[in-house]
């Protein structure tokens, strides 16, 4: 049975490529959504035709990245230019991993962005790291393993 808790994000871009390691990676799914559609005469029922599949946004979360890190440069030039500059996009691939450390499963996200960034509340009452959320958002997922 795999396990949730063994994964590796791995990033396209070798700029990107060590600076993967996160506490958790959600968002992984896809939706085939439909289009409601009375057939004339039939009042029995409404067809549920396709009309395409949509992907939610890839929310990794870790502690708060050293501002040198080549995702939070990725991050900031992309959230922070203004639009500025032209929006660079990266694969990236998600694996589950077996007891080995060896991939059980892996998806891939093509030509993913970062589209909101988040800091986890700060909060002196409490001895937490500060975490970091990046979501990015991809033109599609493909299961690879």
């Amino acid at each position: 049975m795999p396990r949730a808790y063994s994964f590796r994000v791995v990033f396209g871009e070798k700029n990107l490529s060590n600076d993967a390691s996160f506490q958790e990676v959600s968002g992984i799914g896809a939706t085939m959504e439909t289009e409601s559609v009375q057939e004339g005469g039939e009042n029995r029922y409404v067809l549920q035709l396709p009309k395409g599949v949509t992907h939610g946004p890839l929310v990794l979360k870790r502690g708060v990245g050293a501002s040198n890190s080549a995702l939070v440069r990725w991050c900031r030039a992309t959230l922070e230019s203004g639009l500025g500059q032209q929006v660079m996009t990266a694969p990236l691939t998600v694996y589950l991993l077996d007891p080995a450390l060896e991939p059980l499963r892996a998806w891939l996200f093509a030509n993913a962005y970062p589209t909101k960034w988040e800091a986890s509340p700060f909060d002196a009452n409490k001895n937490e790291v500060a975490i970091e959320t990046i979501s990015l958002v991809y033109t599609f997922c493909n299961r690879i393993l």
